[in-house]
């Protein structure tokens, strides 16, 4: 299936990063949703609050998938995403996703113990010269593709931010991480121009 894309589709560029752009993505969002009948949304989250008010801004018949931090990412056995909010994004009817990171499993555990990068962090800082968030954007792609919550054959819309909120969206057909260079990114909504 493929999106209507077309020369009318701006860009919008913010003049720093963070979370003080999340109510201006999501307001792109829910315009580009509508226009291309994208159905699927990724929702990078630490806490819920990006993806609450993903769940608030966008149409209700547009799925949400809130895609967490590992298990363990700040330290061992911890979830940032608390238990209370995970049940209430699951009663909003947001799919929450917590899996092992594209680009930070295996690899960053290689490279705390024996100092030396390997590829998985090599791709993600190189998709860092685009900005954290469109790393981020990308790599929740890659893990919802690997946990079969959407299809290599749809656009979808992937959201990520710098630190805390959201900074960035992509129209993206995603891939599984297998098949990394499939992913394509078809359109940048918006993202910081200085970062």
């Amino acid at each position: 299936m493929s999106s209507r894309i077309g020369n009318d589709s701006p860009t919008r560029y913010f003049d720093r990063p963070g979370g003080r752009n999340t109510a201006a993505v999501l307001d792109a969002v829910a315009r580009r949703a509508s226009d291309l009948s994208i159905n699927k949304v990724l929702v990078a989250t630490c806490s819920g609050k990006t993806a609450f008010a993903a769940r608030k801004k966008l149409d209700s018949d547009v799925n949400i998938i809130a895609v967490t931090h590992v298990t363990g990412f700040s330290r061992p056995d911890h979830q940032e995403l608390s238990t209370e909010n995970r049940r209430k994004l699951e009663k909003a009817g947001v799919t929450v996703l917590t899996c092992q990171h594209a680009f930070g499993g295996v690899g960053r555990g290689v490279r705390t113990r024996l100092a030396t990068y390997q590829v998985d962090e090599i791709m993600a800082y190189t998709l860092r010269i685009f900005g954290q968030g469109t790393k981020v954007a990308v790599e929740i792609s890659l893990m919802a593709a690997d946990a079969g919550l959407v299809r290599t054959d749809e656009d979808i819309i992937s959201i990520g931010g710098t630190e805390t909120g959201a900074d960035t969206a992509l129209l993206v057909r995603p891939a599984n991480s297998a098949r990394f260079f499939d992913l394509k990114v078809k359109e940048i909504i918006c993202k910081p121009a200085a970062f």
